[in-house]
């Protein structure tokens, strides 16, 4: 099976960089989107990222954009190295990814539908069931959801033979890693035809062979998101002592509310918000104070990275 047209459900951070990508590498990208507001959130982030595109490639062509640091794997190799090339790749990326409000449109001649919703399991469920009578029998269907096991949505799909899990890293086009992982009764074929495609999008396809919450990255990244927010919260310290804390003792480039600004704090919510039923006896976090310190910064309009401000001003 040859993987040509790629439909995006959902245009938030991840999806709208997951679209950008795989439209860079040559392929036919819808992002489905549910609302004339949603189409409002997502074209900012577009145009963002062709910014993006256009900035790391003219650094790339820098003395030092040379360094491994600054190398976006996700746009080129070091040796095979084109700028002029590669923006007019990063133009036609932007130009070329169509924005859908109609599903039955959207998805008609999918190849490959990618889901990127927010981690929210009533809307995922409900989407996989609007989409099951409507796709052509070739479609496979993966997830981008970072906790979520695939298991809990297989049977909704209608096809849990063709149905597993992608998980993206931020800023894809550097961060260019992903996680397959299969749920029990997805085919043997279809994991093989995901982490084939990935490489095809200049990714680094991880193999996760046994289904985990959180994957291989999440699961050692949320973590370190719930300690530092647990620190604030409480009264231990502010966020910008608790980053410090991080990146001066160990030397990562970001701490843990940099990270949540990155990812964006309505996810970070939605992951907080799954925790809330846990008893407190069990729980080593102080999740409803999270999900309250969460609430105020979102209803303040403090998203994060992609609305100007969330716990730093950008």
């Amino acid at each position: 099976m040859e993987i040509k047209n790629i439909v995006v459900i959902g245009g938030g951070v991840l999806g709208s960089q997951i679209a950008y990508q795989a439209a860079y590498c040559g392929f036919d990208v819808t992002i489905w989107l549910r609302s004339e507001g949603s189409i409002g959130r997502c074209q900012p982030k577009l145009d963002h990222l062709k910014e993006v595109y256009h900035d790391t490639i003219t650094l790339m062509d820098s003395d030092k954009g040379k360094t491994p640091q600054n190398w976006a794997m996700g746009i080129s190799d070091y040796e095979d190295f084109d700028k002029e090339q590669c923006l007019e790749k990063a133009n036609k990326a932007y130009e070329n990814i169509k924005l859908e409000l109609d599903l039955q449109k959207a998805v008609s001649d999918a190849d490959l539908i990618i889901e990127s919703m927010a981690e929210n399991v009533e809307q995922k469920i409900d989407i996989y069931k609007k989409m099951a009578d409507l796709l052509p029998e070739k479609t496979v269907i993966v997830t981008n959801s970072s906790t979520l096991l695939p298991s809990k949505f297989a049977k909704y799909t209608k096809r849990p033979e063709k149905y597993l899990s992608l998980h993206f890293a931020n800023s894809i086009w550097k961060n260019n890693m992903t996680e397959v992982m299969a749920q029990k009764q997805t085919n043997q074929k279809y994991f093989d035809l995901i982490m084939d495609f990935a490489k095809e999008i200049r990714m680094i396809p991880l193999p996760v062979r046994k289904e985990k919450s959180g994957y291989l990255l999440n699961s050692m990244l949320v973590p370190l998101l719930f300690s530092g927010m647990d620190l604030y919260v409480n009264g231990v310290s502010d966020p910008e002592s608790i980053d410090k804390a991080w990146t001066l003792g160990t030397g990562a480039p970001k701490g843990p509310f940099q990270i949540l600004d990155t990812v964006g704090l309505t996810t970070a919510y939605n992951i907080v918000s799954m925790y809330l039923k846990v008893p407190s006896f069990l729980a080593p976090y102080n999740f409803k104070g999270m999900a309250k310190m969460l609430k105020k910064y979102i209803d303040e309009g403090k998203l994060g990275m992609s609305s100007g401000e969330g716990f730093y001003k950008y």
